[in-house]
């Protein structure tokens, strides 16, 4: 009896994580602002983080059906479309040349590119295939005769591999010489959360981040248990927070790196609509605040 009961429970355990591990949670999240174009009402951004090479269904039919049925007007890819350590550019592709298909896809690099030397010519297929690569760019993307714009920044380990001092000064220069029109409502795809205090420093509207795959264990009460770049108990593990004018989401990612399994924290597709209006009350300094 007592080895029924522990293989009932073993079994409970394997199917329960590789639920969390293999079934996509779509999270809405609506962000307001008084900058927003009024034509940009209920404009969805579907953001798609840190896949790693992970495979949702056959050709990522499931991811893509996912992303398809939450009708979105821009999909934004924030870094680690592909896994350093066992890359396979065909997975990542798989989903492109789907996605593209749905509409606009808007992508900046993770810390996983920036360690591929195959790097330019994977980037060589995301453009041929129809993707707008952002390297430390901004592109204006209009509705109704009105317009927001769209920045990525670039992986800042392109350049400051491994140097977490060089990486902030790096940042914060790109972004006051990137940022020639302050007027406009601008979102920043930027894949490392640590760095707020420098995209809130330089008065970004919205950030769409990614990096820190929800602390890979999620502790009830507690968030994520570790995250790269920002080690135990992470404070931007995922979720919304914001820091004066800026607010930013953090996807938990989709996939997985060092750590083969999530615990407690499902992979997440981050599902974003933007409103014109007035924004939630500051919490004080950046904190999480409520989708």
């Amino acid at each position: 009896m007592k080895g029924i009961i522990l293989l009932s429970v073993l079994t409970a355990c394997f199917v329960w994580l590789y639920w969390g591990n293999t079934s996509i949670q779509t999270t809405k999240i609506t962000i307001c602002s008084e900058k927003i174009p009024v034509p940009f009402q209920g404009f969805v951004i579907v953001q798609v983080s840190d896949l790693h090479n992970a495979e949702f269904g056959h050709g990522q039919s499931k991811l893509l059906h996912a992303v398809k049925a939450a009708s979105p007007n821009l999909i934004a890819v924030t870094g680690d479309l592909v896994d350093s350590r066992h890359t396979d550019f065909q997975k990542a592709m798989e989903f492109i040349d789907g996605a593209v298909k749905i509409a606009p896809v808007y992508y900046v690099t993770g810390n996983h590119e920036a360690r591929i030397d195959a790097y330019p010519e994977f980037e060589k297929k995301l453009v041929k295939a129809g993707v707008v690569v952002l390297r430390n760019q901004s592109k204006r993307v209009e509705r109704n005769g009105e317009y927001l714009r769209v920045l990525g920044l670039d992986e800042p380990d392109f350049i400051a591999k491994g140097n977490a001092n060089k990486r902030v000064r790096l940042v914060d220069t790109t972004l006051k010489n990137t940022l020639s029109d302050r007027n406009s409502y601008t979102i920043l795809l930027a894949h490392r959360p640590e760095l707020f205090d420098e995209y809130a420093s330089n008065r970004i509207d919205l950030v769409l981040s990614g990096h820190a795959h929800g602390g890979q264990v999620r502790l009830p009460f507690a968030g994520g248990l570790v995250a790269p770049g920002q080690g135990l108990f992470p404070r931007y593990d995922g979720g919304v927070y914001e820091s004066g004018q800026t607010q930013m989401v953090v996807s938990r990612g989709l996939g997985n790196s060092i750590a083969p399994v999530r615990v407690n924290n499902r992979p997440e597709l981050a599902v974003i609509t933007l409103q014109p209006g007035e924004q939630p009350a500051s919490l004080g300094g950046a904190g999480p605040a409520s989708p």
